[in-house]
């Protein structure tokens, strides 16, 4: 767990102001007290107050530490609805409209975040994926550089058995159902810079197909290739290999056999999939019969940090985003 340990580390050397949208999930609660206990986040939780303390106080949870504000009656509400109308008016929305919605704690969340207010947010462990990230996009916005929000998970390869140790980024596996290659270059481009920012390493792209080198003939592969060459015209310094297997990607001596002039060496540390399809069955594989732990989706992309929960999460997923949602913050 060397690389999680480091994010955690990390988070607690320098810990931001993390706004939790879901306060009155009971898994949300118990990890904004992990999160606080651990010094790993400063933690605004949203919630109706009452509820929120009601809840804290049947589940034995310290709420000492943790800044609880409510929505609907918060002083900055006005203010908040007030941003959200000139951002949305355009699209049709009212004045009315905009306060009903700042009032929901989820684009609450998002604008504390743009606002400055919060470095970060998560959510979706009651709000779909669709919900939490069409209200970041809506609200915080896309990153100056990046014409696409997608999503990977953290995968952390930490067991006896696992010939390929530490962390692995795998994307996108949440998101973008079927990136054409300009989408997949940029992917593939925010899953480096992620690589980079939360395992302290380079980047070493790889470019999964089912075909290597070539060796297939099909649109399927040709889009992989240009997605390649548009990343190596962009990032020339990038270490990447696509086309490319998933066995040639991170099997030293495959890669040795098969992948001619290659730069990952099979020693791959960023796996950007083909579609969400790939994608998702990919890193559920791993989860599920590989034994890795899976930690996301993770949004990147945005112009700050705003992560997404599987619905299904439990309270150490919680307290895993939250750390690296710091550390995408730092």
């Amino acid at each position: 767990m060397k690389a999680l340990n480091n994010i955690f580390a990390r988070a607690a050397a320098e810990p931001r102001r993390i706004v939790l949208a879901e306060g009155e999930d009971a898994r949300v609660l118990q990890a904004a007290a992990i999160a606080v206990e651990r010094g790993i986040a400063n933690v605004v939780v949203l919630g109706n107050a009452a509820r929120v303390k009601s809840l804290a106080q049947a589940e034995g949870i310290s709420l000492v530490g943790i800044e609880l504000v409510d929505p609907a009656t918060a002083p900055e509400r006005s203010r908040y609805a007030e941003v959200f109308y000139s951002l949305r008016k355009a699209k049709g929305m009212t004045k009315a409209q905009a306060e009903e919605a700042i009032a929901d704690p989820l684009h609450y969340a998002q604008m504390m975040v743009r606002e400055g207010d919060a470095d970060g947010s998560v959510a979706g462990a009651v709000y779909t994926t669709g919900d939490t990230v069409r209200a970041a996009i809506q609200i915080i916005g896309m990153a100056p550089q990046s014409s696409l929000v997608s999503s990977f998970f953290l995968m952390m390869l930490c067991e006896p058995f696992h010939d390929l140790k530490g962390g692995v980024i795998f994307s996108d596996c949440g998101l973008v159902i079927d990136p054409d290659a300009e989408q997949l270059a940029n992917i593939a481009m925010s899953a480096a810079d992620s690589a980079q920012n939360l395992l302290g390493e380079a980047p070493r792209v790889a470019m999964l197909s089912f075909s290597t080198s070539g060796s297939a003939s099909h649109a399927a592969v040709t889009k992989v290739v240009e997605a390649t060459n548009r990343v190596k015209a962009q990032r020339p310094e990038m270490i990447i290999d696509g086309d490319v297997q998933l066995d040639a990607a991170i099997v030293a001596e495959i890669a040795e056999r098969k992948v001619a002039n290659s730069q990952t060496h099979g020693r791959a540390n960023v796996l950007v999939f083909p579609n969400l399809e790939a994608g998702n069955i990919g890193y559920k594989l791993a989860e599920r019969i590989g034994k890795a732990e899976a930690i996301g989706p993770i949004l990147q992309g945005l112009n700050k940090p705003a992560n997404d929960l599987s619905r299904g999460c439990s309270v150490t997923d919680i307290v895993n985003v939250v750390a690296i949602t710091v550390v995408q913050a730092q």
